[in-house]
């Protein structure tokens, strides 16, 4: 059931979800994207230009972790807004035929301000990988009834 307006309160929190990434799920939304660059998905690559292995398109993640408000609004349309800065990448270890995620995307939100007028609430959410924040400033606006 979708939150009413009148139910919120600055502060309440909204929940918190893990999410499990893979290598493949890398390479599926590198299809569904057209984001094709290796250091999503070749550890000689990624390794070779710097970085400490494959890392999560910062896509990816953003949307990953916007789900979880989409969800609690019960309607991915009530989200009007959504707006992140990236800190650190998801890096994303091979754990091919072991049936283990490469990578733990924990994603909590809670109501960080309301606007009566409009009827919005804004979310928002503390996205964390390996003990560090990889999205900071991570806010969703959510029209509600």
């Amino acid at each position: 059931m979708s939150p009413t307006f009148e139910e919120l309160s600055v502060g309440q929190d909204i929940g918190s979800r893990s999410i499990e990434v893979t290598r493949q799920d890398l390479v599926k939304y590198a299809g569904a994207s057209g984001d094709f660059n290796p250091i999503h998905w070749n550890e000689a690559f990624a390794t070779g230009v710097e970085l400490p292995g494959v890392i999560a398109h910062g896509m990816f993640t953003m949307g990953a972790a916007v789900q979880l408000v989409s969800d609690w609004a019960g309607d991915p349309a009530a989200v009007v807004d959504y707006q992140t800065r990236f800190t650190k990448p998801v890096l994303v270890t091979d754990t091919t035929g072991t049936g283990d995620a490469g990578a733990v995307i924990d994603v909590s939100g809670a109501v960080g301000a309301l606007d009566a007028e409009a009827r919005t609430a804004r979310v928002d959410l503390t996205v964390v990988s390996d003990g560090q924040k990889v999205l900071m400033k991570a806010q969703a606006l959510v029209r509600l009834s």
